[in-house]
């Protein structure tokens, strides 16, 4: 379980003044599915399980290439990229050679992918054109501000560590494995926590920053004692460290904190940030004049270089905006002026819209109130929202949600990139197939509304 490249980053850490568990957390390290964390016992929300200098992370600040960076005005990932580049290409010299030496050459991220390998597995999601254009502007990233830097680079740096190959490389990995850090440092490499594996929005773990006390070693009253033992192998209950104090321009400290309980034996999760849905819907040729409407309203889509979309939740409900954009374009003319005339006379108030949706419902509004989403699911609204879907759903092609389920069953699991992007598109359908039951719910609310509100009124027997 405890490979040759754990037991040098175990040493590693124990020399860069990180403190772990040795008795609570287990290193697994195997051929498929590489290193991750498992509890040996088990881990309540509240205990601590570890603690990172910062000066052990690897930042634009604590790389060695630092003088090179902010020379040429570079921060950012650009900057951390760079500073990757640099330490990587030092071997054995880097300070951070025993972390480096268990981080892969690249991530398998559809960035690093062939562009026959995108094509050929993506199309049809929304990852494909959106793939395509990002290997696009990292190339022209790494050409005008990479290549530059090559004749400054010091006699002991070979320039093909920074070919474009390499900077996608660490691109991939810095996409996957990252974390922001502080105002300070920004975005960095953080050796340990990077080994928990990610799951999406089911964290087990996250990392605070705290600061260590630098006043005096001897002030108790400040000391953070912590029940860690670094010790390798050492098989006794952990024993207390003694708090020590971290020296130098920044000495704070990354704290490692169950943020739920885990039994023993059950792998720790850690989250690199939670991932948005799919943006599933893209600009469509609505109406200018409707919508130059619900612009005035101050509503808007999602934006992503220079690009408006709608998302849609992981249960299939469309953003409210959507909603709203929808509803309008498809009033009827009459209605459709008379919402135009009532946002002009109250100076773009949202209000108007409740206004329109309390005569057609015969309710009461508040104009303060938020729109509700079901009071928009008028029948063409949900034929749209269903013809959205189907329109989304044709880009993955001739083969069916049932093929690619099958596709996926045969998968073998060396097979990664090929699994991921099935993943990818059945995560995808899945949602779009839960749109088409929002929209055919929503539509059948509405007529059994209607028929409530055509159903006359009885009238009341008198008593005799």
């Amino acid at each position: 379980m405890s490979s040759r490249r754990l037991r040098a980053f175990k040493r590693w850490m124990i020399s860069q003044g990180i403190e772990w568990s040795n008795d609570t957390l287990q290193f697994i390290d195997t051929p498929e599915e590489g290193i991750s964390v498992k509890a040996l016992w088990d881990l309540k929300e509240g205990d601590l399980i570890a603690k990172i200098p910062k000066t052990a992370c690897l930042t634009i600040k604590t790389s060695g290439a630092q003088d090179l960076i902010e020379s040429t005005g570079l921060d950012g990932y650009l900057g951390l990229s760079v500073a990757l580049m640099y330490e990587k290409s030092l071997g054995g010299d880097s300070p951070w050679a025993g972390y480096l030496q268990v981080l892969p050459d690249c991530e398998c991220l559809p960035l690093v992918w062939s562009l026959d390998e995108v094509e050929l597995l993506l199309r049809g999601t929304e990852l494909h054109k959106i793939v395509k254009e990002d290997k696009a502007l990292i190339y022209e990233d790494w050409k005008e501000s990479i290549l530059p830097l090559l004749d400054s680079l010091p006699s002991n740096i070979d320039p093909k560590n920074f070919s474009v190959e390499q900077y996608f490389a660490v691109k991939s990995l810095i996409a996957s494995r990252s974390f922001e850090i502080d105002d300070y440092h920004g975005f960095g490499m953080v050796p340990l926590a990077d080994l928990f594996n990610h799951k999406t929005g089911a964290e087990d773990v996250h990392f605070t920053t705290t600061s260590s006390h630098s006043e005096s070693d001897d002030d108790s009253d400040n000391c953070d004692a912590i029940d860690l033992d670094a010790n390798i192998g050492n098989n006794e209950p952990s024993s207390e460290l003694e708090c020590s104090s971290v020296t130098g321009d920044d000495p704070s400290v990354l704290e490692m904190i169950m943020v739920k309980d885990v039994k023993a034996g059950v792998e720790v999760f850690n989250t690199y940030g939670l991932l948005g849905n799919a943006a599933l819907l893209h600009r469509y040729g609505f109406s200018r004049a409707r919508l130059s409407l619900w612009r005035r309203l101050e509503y808007g889509g999602c934006d992503s270089q220079n690009a408006e979309y709608f998302e849609i939740s992981s249960n299939g409900e469309p953003q409210i905006e959507l909603l709203i954009l929808l509803y309008i374009i498809l009033l009827p003319e009459d209605t459709y002026h008379k919402l135009d005339l009532a946002v002009f006379a109250e100076n773009n108030h949202k209000g108007s819209i409740g206004t329109i949706l309390s005569e057609k419902w015969n309710i009461t509004w508040d104009k303060s109130s938020e729109i509700r989403a079901d009071l928009l699911l008028t029948e063409s609204v949900c034929n749209a929202l269903l013809w959205l879907a189907d329109k989304r759903e044709s880009l993955y092609g001739s083969s069916s949600i049932t093929d690619d389920i099958e596709d996926l069953g045969k998968c073998c699991a060396k097979e990664r990139k090929l699994y991921h992007s099935l993943m990818l598109r059945l995560s995808e359908r899945k949602i779009l197939e839960k749109l088409r039951t929002y929209a055919a719910v929503g539509a059948h609310s509405r007529c059994s509304l209607k028929s409530i509100q055509r159903e006359p009124k009885r009238k009341r027997s008198k008593r005799s």
